[in-house]
């Protein structure tokens, strides 16, 4: 019988990340979960739970030693923890914007870099990092949400052009809207909306009755399982829908694309293009 594999979830207390956590624990992988505050998890059978803040070195790097000293090797890193930001560019402080990159960005980097050793040393080991159709498509009034995925996105092909000598590999998955709290309670820009309310308010409208229609969290899950065991490809739609956008931004005509992402976000036709 082939050994389990060792699986790490981070933001694995809620969402796409307890989802899939428990998924895998049911069928054989031996998982272990990141939260913030592990202690106000809801346990999940058969995934061991630790404490870890991706925006803090120091809690990235204790949580890694501790899964290593209790299951000797990560096989598969899964970097799901993330934030959302909802509000014009225009009026987004630095600060709000560095939150969304420290979490996004920065956070799956200090979780690759804490666990790279020890799977180039076992030569072997998968990287999933969870994007989103935003990675590659924009939306309006989610611009920092979106150039942070944009941005992980373009670290994770960097990333495994130099690991795969390795036996490493990085996938991006890329969900479309799901059904989860980080979609529903997206944080706002705290600057008052002005000329941009009446447009801000008809595209969280447009959004939210999305989420509302959108996939569960088990359908990622799902996917994640299916990388983990299917051959090797980078990008990972998840979904029909998520599919169709990846191949319509790669073939569509780039004005067709623009005005379907305008209606999509709930932009009237009277306005300019």
């Amino acid at each position: 019988m082939p050994e389990q594999k060792v699986v790490v979830v981070t933001g694995a207390s809620s969402g796409i990340g307890a989802a899939s956590a428990r998924l895998l624990a049911q069928n054989g992988y031996q998982v272990f979960g990141g939260a913030r505050d592990s202690r106000r998890a809801n346990p999940i059978p058969g995934v061991k739970f630790g404490t870890v803040d991706v925006t803090d070195e120091q809690s990235v790097a204790k949580f890694v030693e501790w899964v290593l000293s209790e299951a000797g090797r990560i096989d598969v890193l899964i970097n799901n923890a993330g934030v959302s930001l909802l509000g014009p560019i225009e009026n987004t402080a630095i600060p709000e914007a560095a939150l969304v990159f420290d979490t996004n960005v920065f956070g799956p980097l200090r979780m690759i870099r804490a666990v790279l050793p020890s799977m180039r040393a076992a030569r072997s080991g998968l990287i999933i990092n969870v994007s989103s159709v935003l990675g590659f498509l924009p939306a309006p009034f989610m611009g920092i949400y979106a150039s942070s995925k944009h941005a992980l996105e373009g670290l994770s092909e960097s990333l495994d052009h130099e690991i795969r000598e390795f036996n490493v590999r990085v996938v991006l998955l890329e969900p479309t809207f799901t059904n989860t709290k980080l979609d529903l309670n997206a944080a706002h820009t705290e600057a008052p909306l002005g000329v941009y309310t009446a447009q801000v308010e008809a595209t969280i409208e447009a959004v939210q009755d999305q989420i509302k229609s959108a996939p569960s969290p088990q359908i990622v899950a799902e996917k994640i399982r299916a990388v983990i065991e299917s051959p090797y490809r980078l990008r990972q739609p998840v979904g029909g829908q998520a599919t169709l956008l990846s191949r319509l931004r790669r073939f569509m005509p780039a004005g067709a694309v623009d005005r379907s992402l305008r209606k999509t976000f709930g932009f009237s036709k009277n306005r300019s293009s």
